[in-house]
């Protein structure tokens, strides 16, 4: 009901589920299947929520570290569809302590300051490449565009969006989520099993604000230059400076700041 009149019909609501990743993996005395970790995702794209997820993660480095992922068809059919398997390539060694955590995955469960910056780069992650130059014009149309091809927000008015576009503002891919953590591991998950990693030639833009975690991703996955329409976090903008990736905030089009890496920032701004 709004302004006393009732309703003219049956508003929809963005889907929320939780996902469990299960991590299949061989040692000396034989197979291995653990779960390793539970968010609340809206279901679709899960095989790249996970493979993004786990590269971002530091559990896997490329695409060949993964040999298939499948949903669990096993136990209670309602959840068939909520818990998604990956099967590791013989060898794939990781930290299991590290990694073992069932939590529910929002900006507020990681660790803080320049520890998690060093962890890191202590997985080898290098500074980003040199990537494109792009013009003021391009990047303040990105919000736009992405707008535009959100068929999730279209009917909900609530979900989060992460997009990969090209240097002269051509969009290339998207995804979207309740969390937008989730929408950017969809993005870097699709482009790692398409063999797209790193981003280097690429541009990403997310919608909502860029956190610590958001800006970490982009850097594992290599993307040069990230947009996003909300303002960044204090130690995004750290860990950007830190890999060289230039971070812009506030992105319209009426303009944008820049808080890292001008130099791939061209024309009147």
């Amino acid at each position: 009901m709004r302004d006393g009149k009732p309703p003219r019909g049956i508003d929809s609501v963005a889907t929320e589920e939780p996902l469990e990743i299960r991590l299949c993996w061989q040692e000396s005395d034989g197979g291995k299947e653990r779960a390793i970790a539970v968010t609340m995702r809206t279901p679709g794209n899960d095989s790249d929520l996970a493979a993004g997820f786990l590269l971002t993660e530091g559990i896997i480095e490329k695409q060949g570290d993964i040999t298939g992922i499948s949903h669990c068809t096993e136990g209670d059919v309602e959840q068939h569809f909520n818990i998604v398997r990956v099967v590791l390539r013989d060898g794939v060694s990781f930290d299991l302590k590290l990694v073992e955590r069932n939590f529910y995955t929002s900006s507020s469960c990681g660790v803080c300051g320049k520890a998690s910056i060093d962890a890191i780069r202590a997985r080898g992650c290098m500074p980003v490449a040199s990537g494109p130059v792009v013009s003021a014009t391009v990047i303040r149309q990105l919000p736009e565009k992405l707008r535009a091809a959100q068929d999730i927000f279209d009917r909900t008015g609530g979900i989060h969006a992460s997009g990969v576009f090209d240097g002269d503002g051509e969009i290339l891919l998207l995804r979207e989520d309740v969390g937008r953590h989730n929408a950017l591991d969809k993005v870097i998950g699709s482009m790692l099993l398409n063999g797209e990693l790193p981003a280097s030639e690429r541009v990403l833009l997310v919608s909502g604000r860029a956190s610590f975690e958001l800006v970490q991703k982009a850097a594992v996955a290599g993307f040069p230059l990230v947009a996003a329409v909300g303002a960044p976090s204090s130690l995004a903008v750290e860990t950007a400076e830190r890999f060289g990736v230039t971070l812009l905030g506030f992105v319209s089009n009426s303009g944008f700041n820049i808080y890292s890496g001008d130099e791939r920032v061209g024309g009147s701004r």
